[in-house]
């Protein structure tokens, strides 16, 4: 069953990397038939002057008023430029906090389907190092989120696009192929489709039984593609091309979108609760902090942190 149409929340910040995120948010509400919400989140005096807050309510009254006024410009002018692009936004939300926090707990209020946030354009070093917002929303969103990066200054549209699919027969990941299917044909996009066979390391195999070993784990991990393929295919889907990977799963999908040029990566994730995300690492996390374009991660939203 696809998530669309949906409630669709877009955060933004006025940066060009919320720009980006807003093309794609509005391309898929239009296509779709979603309904766009924007939010924007300052983060109020107490978080950046703590002094003031404590000693001098009036100036941190006076702090949040202009915090406000500077958000509600930031909305004013991002859905000015939505309707431009043709595009139509449900309602606007301006919060006060923690970034994250807000944008996740405002999805849950709204009952959003999907959240759209933009991502900082760094190198694979500073995405490693540097954790940010983004990252915060994807591990504690009951909802599939889409971190848009990549999409080139001016870009009047995130679609028609080549998405690929990362899929290791798990339930999240069907909920991925569906959403990706569904993605891929309403928008005209060229689906791929990959399975990554995981290999770990083997200190000093026995040479004859680690190649059987191998072999086995490939055929298996054939079969499965095999399976995922024929039934997004029987939705009425085209996948352009399957992939076979083996070695290490978050490494294979990352290089495999650089290769095929991918501008969206669409992947499930454990519906782990709130505390399990916030401590437990996966494969979806390391895609998001490294992938060099867009990474949709669907999870199950009756899941709930």
């Amino acid at each position: 069953m696809s998530i669309f149409p949906t409630r669709i929340l877009l955060a933004t910040d006025g940066s060009e990397e919320a720009q980006q995120a807003a093309t794609a948010a509005v391309d898929l509400a239009k296509t779709t038939g979603s309904e766009l919400h924007l939010v924007s989140v300052f983060p109020g005096p107490e978080y950046v002057y703590p002094y003031y807050e404590t000693h001098f309510a009036d100036a941190a009254e006076r702090l949040r008023s202009e915090a406000r006024e500077e958000r509600q410009e930031v909305l004013d002018e991002r859905v000015e430029r939505i309707q431009e692009a043709g595009g139509s936004v449900a309602q606007t939300h301006i919060k006060e906090g923690d970034t994250a926090a807000e944008i996740v707990t405002l999805a849950e209020e709204l009952g959003a389907g999907l959240i759209a946030i933009g991502s900082r354009g760094l190198g694979r070093v500073s995405r490693l190092l540097m954790g940010n917002v983004s990252d915060s929303v994807v591990r504690h969103a009951h909802c599939p989120v889409m971190v848009v990066r990549g999409l080139t200054q001016g870009q009047a549209s995130a679609f028609p696009a080549r998405i690929l699919l990362a899929t290791d027969a798990s339930e999240e990941a069907r909920l991925a192929a569906t959403t990706a299917a569904d993605v891929a044909q309403r928008t005209g996009s060229e689906l791929h489709v990959v399975h990554v066979g995981e290999v770990r390391p083997v200190i000093h195999p026995e040479r004859h039984s680690y190649h059987v070993r191998y072999e086995e784990l490939r055929e298996g991990a054939q079969r499965r593609l095999e399976e995922q393929v024929e039934e997004i295919v029987s939705t009425g889907a085209t996948v352009a091309r399957d992939h076979l990977r083996m070695g290490r799963p978050d490494e294979e999908i990352i290089l495999l979108g650089e290769e095929t040029g991918a501008d969206l990566i669409v992947m499930g994730s454990r519906g782990l609760g709130g505390i399990r995300r916030a401590l437990v690492g996966s494969v979806s996390d390391s895609v998001v902090r490294h992938a060099h374009c867009a990474v949709l991660v669907v999870r199950n939203a009756e899941v709930k942190a």
